[in-house]
C-alpha cells in the first residue's frame, strides 16, 4: 500500500495504533492545512532559487567538498562557504564555522567580539532564553566569565502585554553607555510570538536613526529561510545562529555562524579564534561536503518543518489545546508551542513523540536538570546529529504554562507521525481534554 498522507492515517488505524476520533480530527487537520502550505511552498521555491544562484555565483566546485588540516592557510572552501552564507543572509560578511558548538555559543561569541568594560548590552525582547544567562551574568547562578564579570552592564526592556517590540521604550532606555541592543527573534520558552524580520527591522532602523553608534543584535536561532528577507536585510547589524538548525538542512553536523556587517562580523572572528588571526584560519578535517550540502537543502528542510508545524497546530487546536502561532497564522520561526496545562500531560506528549523517532525511538525520557535552564527540562527527539532541532524535536521546561515547544522535521510525514503519536499518547493515558 503506498503510504501518502491521508494513507498514513490509515496505516496507523489498521496497526490500532491511532483512535478513531484522533484519526477523524487528522484529517481535517491535513485538509484544513493544504492552503497554507501551498503559500508556504511558494516561498522555498523562491529561497531555493536564491540559494542555487548563490553557489553559482561563488563558483562552488567538487575540491571545495574535500578535507583541510592544520591551520587550514589559504583555505578556499572556508572562504567560499562564508561568502554564500553571506548571499544567503543579506549580510556583508558570514562567519560559517564548525568551531561553534552551538548557537549559544555563536551567540556568546558575537556578544563578547562587540562589547568591552563599562559598555552596556540593552535586551530589546525581556529575560532573554535560558541558556544565555549565565553568558550575561544573569540572576544568581554562577556565571564564571560572564560579560557581567567582565564589566558589561545589562538592562531589558520588556516587551508589550501582546508580545510585540516596544520601540518607545526602546529609545527611551538608550543610555550613552548603551553600546548592543539586542533581539531574541524566537520565542524561547514563553508563549509570545516570534518577531518577523520586517518588525525588526523597523526598530533598528529607528535606534540608528537615534544612535547611529548602537549595534542591533539578533538571536536568530530557528528564523532563517522562514521568511522572504532576514532582519540583516532590513537593519539589523549582526545577527547569529546554530547549524544544527534551519542553515544545516538537516546534514550539518554541528556549528553556528554570525553575519552581518563586515566589521562586526571581523570582530567576532577574532573572539572566536584570536586577535591577528580572527577569520583566516580554521580547517576542516572531516570535509565540508555536508556543509554547502545541507545550506543548498536548507529551502526544503524548513518548507518540511513548516508544513509538519500547520499541521501539528490545527491537529491540536481540534483535540481542545491552545497552541500559538495558530496553524493558519504568519510564521517568523518553526517553532510550534502547544501549551498542556499540567507537567503530566508534558511528558507524555514527550514520550509520545519519542516513540516515532528513528534513534532512541525505545527510550523513555523524563524531566531532568539540563546545563544551561534554570528549571528540568524534558526533551524528546531521537536524531541522527545529537540535538538537531532541524529533524524533529520536541522540548519543554517543567514550569508553568506548561506547555510543549516542538520544531523541526526533515520531511512533514514525519512530523505528522510524531505529532499523531504524541496525540495518541496522550489519549491512552485519558489526558485529553
Amino acid at each position: 500500500m503506498t503510504i501518502d498522507q491521508d494513507g498514513l492515517i490509515e496505516y496507523l488505524q489498521q496497526k490500532g495504533r491511532l483512535a478513531p476520533g484522533i484519526a477523524r480530527l487528522a484529517y481535517q487537520a491535513i485538509s484544513d492545512a493544504a492552503p497554507i502550505i501551498r503559500q508556504l511552498s511558494n516561498r522555498r521555491d523562491r529561497h531555493q532559487m536564491r540559494i542555487l544562484e548563490a553557489f553559482h555565483e561563488e563558483r562552488v566546485s567538487d575540491y571545495h567538498l574535500g578535507i583541510t588540516t592544520g591551520y587550514g592557510y589559504g583555505d578556499s572552501a572556508r572562504e567560499t562557504l562564508d561568502a554564500i552564507a553571506g548571499r544567503i543572509l543579506f549580510a556583508e560578511s558570514a562567519l560559517l564555522r564548525e568551531q561553534f558548538v552551538s548557537g549559544t555559543h555563536a551567540i556568546a561569541t558575537a556578544l563578547f567580539g562587540i562589547l568591552r568594560p563599562g559598555d552596556e548590552m540593552l535586551s530589546a525582547t525581556g529575560t532573554p532564553y535560558d541558556t544565555l544567562w549565565e553568558v550575561i551574568g544573569l540572576g544568581d547562578r554562577p556565571s564564571a566569565g560572564s560579560l557581567r564579570e567582565f564589566g558589561v552592564a545589562y538592562r531589558q526592556v520588556e516587551l508589550t502585554e501582546s508580545g510585540e517590540l516596544n520601540p518607545e521604550a526602546i529609545l527611551e532606555n538608550l543610555r550613552p553607555n548603551t553600546r548592543l541592543v539586542s533581539f531574541q527573534r524566537s520565542r524561547g520558552y514563553s508563549l509570545r510570538p516570534s518577531l518577523s524580520a520586517q518588525a525588526l527591522g523597523q526598530v533598528c532602523q529607528a535606534i540608528h536613526k537615534l544612535r547611529p553608534d548602537v549595534v542591533c543584535f539578533v538571536d536568530n536561532c530557528y528564523g532563517e529561510l522562514v521568511e522572504d528577507e532576514e532582519p540583516t536585510a532590513l537593519g539589523a547589524d549582526l545577527m547569529a545562529g546554530s547549524l544544527i538548525k534551519n542553515l544545516g538542512g538537516g546534514l550539518a553536523p554541528t556549528g553556528g555562524y554570525i553575519a552581518g556587517r563586515d566589521d562586526l562580523v571581523q570582530l567576532a572572528a577574532t573572539r572566536l579564534t584570536a586577535p591577528g588571526i580572527g577569520a583566516h584560519v580554521g580547517s576542516s578535517p572531516g570535509g565540508r561536503r555536508l556543509y554547502f550540502q545541507g545550506l543548498f537543502l536548507a529551502p526544503q528542510v524548513v518548507f518540511e518543518a513548516l508544513s509538519g508545524a500547520v499541521f501539528a497546530a490545527r491537529l491540536f487546536e481540534l483535540l481542545g489545546f491552545e497552541v500559538t502561532p495558530s496553524f493558519d497564522s504568519p510564521r517568523s520561526d518553526i517553532i510550534q508551542a502547544i501549551t498542556l496545562d499540567n507537567a503530566e500531560r508534558v511528558v507524555a506528549f514527550c514520550q509520545g513523540l519519542q516513540k516515532a523517532c528513528p534513534v532512541d525511538g525505545h527510550v523513555v525520557p523524563q524531566p531532568a536538570p539540563m546545563p544551561g535552564y534554570a528549571d528540568p527540562v524534558i526533551m524528546a527527539g531521537g536524531t541522527f546529529i545529537q540535538g538537531s532541532t532541524s529533524e524533529l524535536s520536541v522540548d519543554a521546561p517543567i514550569r508553568s504554562p506548561f506547555a510543549v515547544y516542538f520544531q523541526g522535521g526533515l520531511s512533514q510525514t514525519f512530523v505528522r507521525i510524531g505529532a499523531l503519536s504524541a496525540a495518541q499518547t496522550l489519549f491512552e493515558r485519558n489526558l485529553l481534554p
